[in-house]
Order: structure tokens, then sequence, then C-alpha cells
């Protein structure tokens, strides 16, 4: 295509960067489209920070003293929230935009949105969300657009990424071994648990580079290169040839990326993977050489671990085998269990020497099972809706915070005001949730109805909005809110955020586009924590307040109507509300009366918030669930119902399903026997079946060491194991002690910083599974696993633990 010139192209942005020139800030964004990567800059743009105006002539004068002068400066139509005019104060370089704050700063003049990106400030006022349509001339470059762009506008268009995972293996000192790359195979997996060498190893675009002498390997692709140069080499040929999208992987930028850029600055060479053939850079972070940003131009990278937290999923571990093995029932070639070695690191190392390619199918397993993991939770895809949605740059961690300063900075501005800063409103501590006393006890029937995206509803419904309470305060026919706030009925904009999120999700679930909904679902509720976070500098205690405290009144109200009609309410939780239904029979009897109460309880609101407030009702109850048998514990040595701990027996399309929430069966600081021994029991009691045996068995298994694979603790240690000085829990002193073996055997120590260490309790203490060393505590296993868990429902049985067991032993 050379010599090709376009006048448009619509794309997703991959990267943005902003450098400085003599002109002024230069904004670079690299875009995927249909028409393939393009590099756009947007030339002369400027550092602004806001002033309030009365205080203009005092920080000229200033400035002024230290020789330092503006770009420009420029009156604006705009206040602050306490109705203050401001101007904008413009520089071309970063260094006088960093001294102009220092003096303004040191004459306590308060500046506003200093802190905004020129970047970000570019997009988020021209509504840029993920997705660009840029006019201008576009110019071949042999592999990508370039354009000095003359209009940007938002855009809708998503092309589909290509993307390669990247995974390195490397000696313990850091030496590279090989680098395995998987092209395009993720999208393969369809939910097959076929997880053969030849069936993922055969694919036609996964290969490993490898330092070594060829060897054969029927089943995987391997380029054998002579040295660590060669491979560095042979592995921006590469990229050069695929031209991926994106590079994902586990970790990949904090370790992978980061060891390549090192490597390779060992070796004197820029390693040219950038898309303009730009070098691969690290950039540690000041504070925290550990921590730093990979530069990759024109590619975007994809860490799994951070992309799965920003979608929402929760793991015991975030390790890669602990990952693949609880969503694709496969694993890792090597792990710290290795037959072969405590350490997999020297496992690494011994295969690389004895047997390359076995290292080589497992470097490319990790390949595969990261591009499996992406495909099954469809990652990529809920990235680049976040992105579309909130205005995030991909490669983004968390940031709900910058989320809601994108959505709603600009529709600010356009109101006439400023943002406030993070701290001009002092932090203080707003209510959580409500959580009702739970009436303990075990039950037949028992509903929840849940309210549907509580906090997002009443945010829509009683207009909570920081513009709408500075609006709402001066009002005389505004609507109350809590701890003094008042709401506009009509100057307000994150009710209309709400509402369109709200019409964007309806629309994703008629058209089943799961990663729109989840990404719609995670954003929604994230605006009532953004307003109650200190970090966002729209917090206000009353923001917050006007929104938990609205639901506690909803849900004390809803107990309340539901009481009235003939049914107690046994627990209330947030949005759930547990309603035990006394004379039902059957499953259908408790359907019926589920949606007839979902039915009157929206009616009620309704009619409330009309006759009330005025206000139309965006409240609404679902009947969701239904138990047939139902058992809430009290608190362990109390009389009191416990909260946010439950089981029940649950009633579905396809049969009934035992549930756990917050008991020992679902927490991961129980052991397997804990957890199964709860499960057979509750199942038992549900079923109305004898559970003497079942106690005396498993005790009796126990004793016997025939369950001591079921023993195991897994703890992760949540601090370096020098900084445990008084409370020594178990898993540290486990921890300790196996790396006194370690060090003893001259194996590298393990759990110094961090860790996830598994153990036992012998009776000689906490020892680590790996290193046990002395005989199993079962008493230990009795008195704090078993009976715990017994002794919460044996009493509605009529039933005492210790009693059980001691007419047990006499039996023997």
């Amino acid at each position: 295509m050379s010599g090709t010139v376009r006048h448009q192209i619509t794309g997703l942005i991959l990267t943005r960067r902003q450098y400085e020139t003599p002109q002024g800030v230069a904004l670079e964004l690299w875009l995927a489209s249909n028409q393939g990567p393009c590099k756009v800059i947007l030339p002369a743009q400027r550092y602004v920070l806001l002033i309030h105006q009365r205080e203009l002539v005092r920080a000229q004068a200033l400035w002024s003293a230290a020789h330092l002068t503006p770009d420009e400066i420029r009156p604006l139509s705009l206040t602050s929230f306490n109705g203050l005019s401001v101007s904008a104060v413009y520089c071309l370089e970063n260094k006088i935009f960093r001294k102009l704050q220092d003096i303004l700063t040191a004459a306590s003049i308060a500046i506003f949105e200093a802190d905004i990106r020129v970047c970000d400030r570019y997009l988020m006022e021209r509504f840029i969300y993920g997705t660009v349509s840029v006019q201008g001339k576009f110019h071949w470059q042999g592999s990508y657009w370039h354009c000095q762009a003359e209009k940007l506008s938002p855009a809708t268009l998503t092309p589909k990424l290509k993307q390669v995972s990247l995974d390195i293996e490397c000696s313990p000192l850091g030496e590279l071994y090989s680098v395995g790359l998987s092209y395009g195979n993720g999208s393969t997996d369809n939910g097959s648990t076929d997880n053969s060498a030849a069936k993922l190893h055969t694919e036609r675009c996964a290969t490993v580079l490898m330092i070594g002498e060829c060897q054969h390997g029927d089943d995987i692709n391997i380029q054998w290169l002579a040295n660590e140069h060669a491979l560095l080499c042979a592995l921006e040929a590469w990229f050069q040839l695929n031209d991926p999208d994106a590079v994902i992987g586990w970790a990949v930028a904090r370790f992978d990326l980061r060891l390549l850029a090192k490597r390779a600055e060992a070796h004197n060479m820029p390693l040219r993977l950038g898309r303009d053939g730009s070098a691969l850079r690290w950039l540690s972070h000041s504070s925290d050489p550990d921590q730093g940003t990979v530069i990759l131009n024109g590619r975007v990278v994809l860490d799994g671990i951070d992309q799965f937290k920003n979608a929402g999923w929760m793991f015991e571990s975030f390790s890669l085998e602990f990952v693949s093995q609880a969503l694709l029932s496969t694993g890792k070639l090597i792990t710290n269990t290795h037959h072969y070695t405590h350490n997999k690191g020297l496992e690494i190392k011994r295969q690389f020497e004895q047997e390359p390619v076995s290292l080589a199918r497992y470097n490319l397993q990790d390949c595969l099972l990261v591009e499996r993991l992406f495909a099954k939770a469809q990652l990529t895809e809920y990235t680049i809706q976040r992105a579309q949605l909130t205005g995030l740059a991909l490669d983004r961690r968390g940031a709900s915070v910058a989320a809601f300063t994108n959505l709603y900075l600009p529709l600010l501005h356009r109101s006439g005001y400023i943002a406030p800063n993070i701290g001009d409103i002092e932090a203080q501590h707003s209510p959580g949730g409500f959580v009702m006393d739970s009436t303990p006890g075990l039950y037949d029937w028992v509903l929840v109805l849940d309210f549907k995206s509580l906090y997002p509803s009443i945010i829509r419904t009683f207009k909570i909005d920081p513009m709408g309470m500075i609006e709402g305060l001066k009002e005389t026919d505004s609507i109350p809110g809590f701890r003094g706030a008042r709401f506009s009925r009509h100057k307000h904009h994150l009710p209309d955020i709400i509402t369109k999120l709200t019409a964007a999700r309806e629309s994703a679930k008629r058209e089943n586009n799961q990663p729109f909904q989840h990404a719609i679902k995670i954003i929604m509720n994230s605006m009532y924590g953004v307003l109650g976070s200190a970090g966002c500098r729209f917090h206000d205690t009353r923001l917050a307040s006007s929104i938990t405290l609205r639901g506690h009144q909803i849900m004390q109200e809803t107990r309340d109507f539901i009481e009235r009609q003939g049914d107690q309410v046994v627990y209330g939780d947030t949005d759930s509300t547990f309603v035990w239904l006394q004379h039902c029979t059957n499953a259908i009897d408790a359907q019926a009366r589920g949606k007839v109460l979902e039915k009157r309880i929206n009616q009620y609101w309704s009619d409330k918030l009309r006759l009330e407030y005025q206000l139309d009702c965006f409240l609404e109850i679902e009947f969701e669930t239904c138990f047939r048998k139902f058992f809430m514990p009290t608190l362990r040595g109390s009389e009191t119902g416990s909260k946010k701990r439950y089981a029940g027996l649950k009633v579905t399309t396809d049969g009934e399903l035992m549930l756990f929430k917050g008991l020992e069966t679902v927490r991961s600081d129980w052991t397997e026997l804990a957890q199964d021994f709860q499960k057979k029991l509750y199942a038992k009691v549900f079923a109305k079946e004898p559970i003497d045996s079942l106690i005396s068995e498993t005790i009796a298994l126990l004793n016997k060491g025939q369950l001591d694979q079921q023993l195991i603790y897994h703890k992760r240690l949540g601090r370096p194991l020098n900084a445990y000085l008084k409370n020594v829990p178990p898993q540290v002193r486990a921890a300790r002690l196996a790396d006194k073996i370690n060090a003893s055997l001259g194996r590298p120590l393990q759990y110094q910083r961090s860790g996830r260490i598994a153990y036992l309790i012998t009776v000689n203490g906490p020892e680590p599974a790996d290193y046990l060393q002395s005989g199993i505590d079962y008493q230990h296993y009795i008195d704090k696993q078993l009976k715990p868990i017994a002794e919460a429902i044996l009493p509605l049985l009529g039933k005492n633990f210790d009693e059980m067991i001691s007419n047990q032993m006499r039996l023997f």
C-alpha cells in the first residue's frame, strides 16, 4: 500500500502517551482498525490548571517575581462549587507548569484540575471512550498508517484484536532459556476438557524460541537458537512478521517484558518490539523500583491477573496454576509440588539442561493456558467494553475513580462548574449497607427477594448527584437526602448516566452480550463506592450517606410491609430480604407467593414515592430464590443470630442445589476435611436423615490416618516473615520452618517476602506439608475443624457434639 493516502480511519485506542515538543505537548494514539494499525499524532496541546479569578492578580505578581510566564491566561465562564469564577492558566512545558503550581501552593492559592493528564482531558472533553474516528491525511508507512490528525470524534466500531500470549522461561539468575508465543489459539477453546499435549501443542501459530542444540519434538514447533542474543533477535523478527495488537500473559509486564528489556540492555541492543520499530522499555517507579510501566509503542499489554481483578473475579490465589485448575480443570506442567524437587526454578533449570523439549512444552503450555483463560472469561471483550463505557485505557488497573471522572467531568463543565479538589471536603465515614439482625433457626420454605441494582436505583430515583446537591441546597422544591443533603429535581448528571447505563445493559441482555452486561454492572455498582471514597474529588459523606441510609430505610420499610402481609422476615442484607413462608407445603405454592410479594412490594414503593416525594420509582424488587430448607446459624458461643452466613437447599429448574454463604465450606481458611464434613452433615440434616454415624465414622477415619490428605491448611502470608513479631500465626511458624529446612538443603528460600503455605498441625505444632516431620495432631482437627461445624446445627436437633463423641468412645 506504499503511497496510499486515506482521509478518515475509525479504530480502537490501543495505547496513548504524551510527550513535549517545542510547540507544546504532543499526543500519540495507536489504533487498531479494520484498515490496519494506525499512529495518530495531535500536536501543540497544553497543560492547564484553573484558579479563582479573584486570585489572579496575586498569582501573576508571584510568577513575575519568579521570572515565570504562562503561555496564556484565559477567564472561563465556569465557577467552582462555592460560586467563584475561575480562569485557565496554560503552559507548554511541564517544568514551568510544575513551578507555577509550587508557587501557588506555597502562597495558599487554590489550584483546580491540574492533576488531569493532557491526553485524558483531550479525550474526555470530546466524549471519546475507547473508539475514535480520526480525520486527516493518513500515509502508509509499510506496516501501519500515520496521521497528523485534524479532528477526532467519538465512534463505536470495535475491531477484533490480534493478540499473542507470551511467556518466558529463565534461570534462577534471570538468564533467558526460552520464549513461548501462542497467537490466536485461545478462541478455539469452546469448553472442551481435552488437554492432551497433541491437541495443545500442534496449533498453527504456537511456537517456542529456545536456546540450545536442535532436538526432535514432533508435537511442538521449536525454533532453536545459538544464544540469548540470537533469541532476542528472533523475537524481534517474530513481532515484525505477526504484528499483534495486544500482548497477553500472566504478570507479563511486571515479569516477562521487564526481564526481556533487562536482558536486551545487558546485550547493549534495543529490543525493537514496538510497532514503529521502537525499543521495548521498562520505566521503574521512583518510589518502588519493583513497580513500573512497560513502554511498547502500538501494542497494548494486558496482564491476566489485572484483567481478572478488573472484571470482578475472586480467587483464593491468582497463580496461573490455581486459576487454570479452577476454570479449565487443567494446569501447568511443572508446579511447586513437582515430584523432582521442592522448587520449581530448579526443575526448570534441570529441564533446560537435560530435557529442553520438555521445557518447551511447559513454556508453551503456560501461553496456551493464558489464551484459554482469556477466552473462557471473555477478558479481552470485557476490557474493550469497559474502555468504551468509561474512556479508561485498555491496560488500566482498577481506576473506578478515574472512570467516574471521565464520565462526569465533561458534563459538569458544560453545566458551568469545575470539579472540586480531593480533600476539599473533609473525609468522613458513611454508613455501610443495611444488615438486619437475623432470626436463627432451621426453616422450611424461605424466599429471597432482591432489589435490582439497589444503589444505582436509589441514585436514579432520588436524583443523588454532586452538582445536583449544590443546586438542590439553593432550591426550595428539592429532594431531601440525609445528613443535610438536598438534591435538585432537574439539574443533575449522575442519574442520567445511570439511566443510560441501565438502558445499555437491558440492550446487552437482549443481545446476550455477556461482557457488555458485566462491564455495565461493575461500573454502575462502583458509583456509590466512588462517592464514598476519600480518594475521589467528588467525595462527600452527604452523597454517600444519602445512598446507604436511603437503602436502610427501604430495607426496613420493605420488611415491615412484608410482615404486615402475614409473613416473617428472618434476615436482610444490603438489598436482599429473606422471607419465611409459614404454612407453605410445596414449591408451586412458594413460587406463587413469591410472585405476589414481588408485585405488591413494587406497587407499594411506586405509590409511596409518587405520593410523598412526587418522584418516579426506579426501585424494583425481584423474587429470585426459593429455599426448601434454610439454616441461619447463631454467632459462635452466642444465641444471637449471625450475619452474612447461612445455608440452604435451593429449588432450581434442574432440581435442588445446596448453597452455602459465609460458612466453612466456602472459606479458604478451613481444611478440606471441614468443608467435606459440613456438606455431608447439612445434606443429612436437610433430608431429615440420622447424623450419628456420619460423625462417628468421620472421627474413626480421621484417627486411623485415612483422611490425612484432607487436613492441609492453605494460608497466604500477608507480610514478610520478619514482620511478624508479637503475634506469630501458625502459617508463619510453618513458613519459617520450611525456609529453615530450605536453607539447610541449599535450596532457595520460598517465603521470606510473601507466598502461600500449605501446612498441617502436628503434635509439635504447625509444620509445612512439604517437610512434615511429626505425627499429626488429630485431636486438633476434631476440636477446631469438626466440632465448630457440628455445634452450629446440632442444638436444633437436640444433640450435643461432646456427648455424641463420648457415647461413641464407650463403644470401643
